[in-house]
């Protein structure tokens, strides 16, 4: 019970916190960011819709709108997939690059500090098997993978 309670805080606090981080520092929900992280992590910065959302866990809708969004302020397009005209694309423009390269510093400091920095050496390597131990529960089909092995995506 005791770890249960622990993790059910943290996954109520955590995303709070990163969230409000990038809001003020950089004008982006933390959703927001992760697309226009998971588009800047790709081979020429694109992404069918689809891939997008298994590698962001969203349905379809939720990312067309957060997308649609993003596209309004310059930082991703769509376009339809040469491969196949019944998907579509998304691709991080310059601007979405230059907005991922000025947000990650203070992402990444916000997430050592109240992640990380806390804990040992020791504790992460741990934090890294329980992750992968509950993962294995939860995401049997690895949709989550890409965000940590994008080579088996």
């Amino acid at each position: 019970m005791a770890a249960w309670l622990r993790l059910i805080a943290i996954v109520e606090l955590l995303p709070g916190v990163l969230d409000s981080q990038l809001r003020r520092d950089a004008g982006l929900s933390h959703f927001e960011y992760f697309v226009l992280a998971m588009l800047s992590e790709s081979e020429g910065r694109t992404l069918r819709m689809t891939a997008l959302a298994h590698r962001t866990n969203s349905t379809l809708a939720r990312l067309s709108h957060v997308v649609r969004r993003l596209e309004d302020r310059g930082l991703v397009e769509r376009f339809p997939c040469p491969e196949d005209a019944r998907a579509t694309n998304a691709r991080l423009t310059a601007a979405g690059w230059d907005a991922v390269v000025a947000a990650a510093p203070g992402h990444v400091a916000n997430v050592r500090g109240n992640v990380l920095d806390g804990l040992s050496a020791e504790q992460v390597r741990q934090l890294t098997e329980i992750g992968d131990a509950l993962l294995a529960r939860l995401d049997p089909k690895g949709r989550m993978t890409a965000l940590y092995r994008p080579e088996d995506s």
